[in-house]
């Protein structure tokens, strides 16, 4: 049957396709009305043409920069909710009692009715939920509780040991992305050189590497085995940190920052090398290479910045690894931050301090990845542009 067979008059007046209420072949032929009589005339039409730009609008308005950060702030509340949900029901499953923990070895001497008398105190009498809903209403409030363990509120504890363990992961962070990518560009460019597997070797042998055990060999060549670095805190022992030198306190900060560092190195590295490799053996690299270019200057050209877009993944996903591996060096090298603050808090039963400090990790990382969400942007021109418009 030909097609001239198949058209009927429609309602609503005009041609469609057998079987159907509305015209659809013909839909993207008509032009657009715009007069209140043509509307009149095409109602059909009319409903259609402006039924189209509603569902514009709602994804226009998630890919616009305010709908974006709007997003991911309420992504954040409920991650940091989740977290925070998770942490006490994991607390509260815990081994440790945080009434044992605090009396420590004075448990002995303290009777059935003194250590009650604690917990009630403490509030540790009352349901999980409601212990729960307490803390989560107090931390709302703006105060995230009173820290046990180092008998102060919970903020000054974590104002006072920021500093210190913000300092060492952004050293880290910023050393490991920049020494990575490099390394990776490197090795990526000279596929199966020497260069080559002297890179992955390193990579390989540290990817699978703890952080403690890298820490402690260190902390054994170096501090007891060299005497070149100090073996333990932020500063020259029993001097207080208000006379500390900067020199004095980047001697300290030397080994916990390279062991953190050659803990991101590898990732890295390895990402970057994968994405350099499959850039250098695509057409564009031998356009390139026929026109006379040389491989660094494709390599620098026009391998690096594709390369960038996972380096710059791991390099933000690793945030929580990273936080990690500063939990386990800061307590190898009895370094005074959160990292100690959060196994102290861990083995003492400090609920309140633990819960604050989880928090302040998965917020972190949360940012993190946002940002890494806004430098796709920069970097990728695809990224700035909706999914139907890279299809096109």
């Amino acid at each position: 049957m030909g097609w001239r067979n198949r058209l009927r008059p429609a309602r609503g007046g005009g041609l469609g396709v057998a079987g159907q209420s509305r015209p659809r072949l013909f839909r993207r032929c008509l032009p657009r009305p715009r007069h209140p009589a043509d509307r009149a005339a095409w109602p059909w039409l009319a409903d259609h043409r402006q039924s189209r730009p509603v569902a514009l609008d709602v994804r226009l308005s998630a890919d616009h920069p305010g709908g974006f950060v709007l997003l991911r702030l309420l992504r954040l509340v409920l991650v940091l909710l989740a977290v925070a949900i998770i942490a006490f029901a994991l607390l509260k499953a815990s081994p440790i009692d945080p009434v044992d923990a605090y009396l420590g070895a004075d448990i002995a001497r303290v009777g059935p009715d003194q250590r009650a008398a604690i917990a009630e105190r403490w509030g540790l009498d009352q349901p999980a939920p409601v212990q729960f809903t307490r803390w989560l209403s107090q931390l709302l409030s703006g105060d995230p509780g009173f820290s046990r363990l180092y008998n102060a509120p919970v903020a000054e504890v974590i104002a006072e040991r920021a500093g210190a363990s913000f300092l060492l992961m952004a050293l880290a962070w910023a050393l490991s992305g920049v020494v990575g990518f490099g390394l990776g560009i490197l090795a990526g460019a000279r596929e199966n050189s020497l260069v080559d597997r002297i890179i992955r070797t390193y990579a390989y042998g540290l990817a699978g590497t703890p952080t403690f055990w890298i820490a402690m060999v260190m902390l054994m060549v170096f501090s007891v085995g060299l005497g070149v670095t100090p073996v333990c805190c932020a500063g020259p022992i029993g001097v207080p940190p208000a006379d500390v030198t900067l020199l004095e306190r980047l001697h300290h900060l030397v080994l916990p920052l390279i062991a953190l560092t050659l803990l991101g190195v590898a990732q890295i590295t390895l990402h970057t090398r994968a994405k350099m490799v499959e850039i250098m053996s695509s057409e564009i690299a031998l356009y390139a290479r026929a026109q006379g270019a040389s491989r660094a200057d494709i390599a620098l050209r026009h391998g690096a910045r594709n390369a960038a877009l996972p380096a710059i993944t791991m390099l933000f996903a690793s945030l929580g690894e990273l936080f990690g591996g500063a939990v386990l060096a800061e307590q190898v090298f009895a370094y005074p931050g959160l990292g100690q603050a959060t196994i102290a808090a861990g083995l003492g039963g400090d609920v309140p301090l633990l819960l604050a400090i989880t928090l302040v990790a998965a917020a972190l990382v949360s940012v993190g990845n946002a940002i890494a969400d806004l430098l796709y942007r920069l970097v990728d021109p695809r990224m700035r542009r909706g999914p139907h418009e890279v299809l096109q």
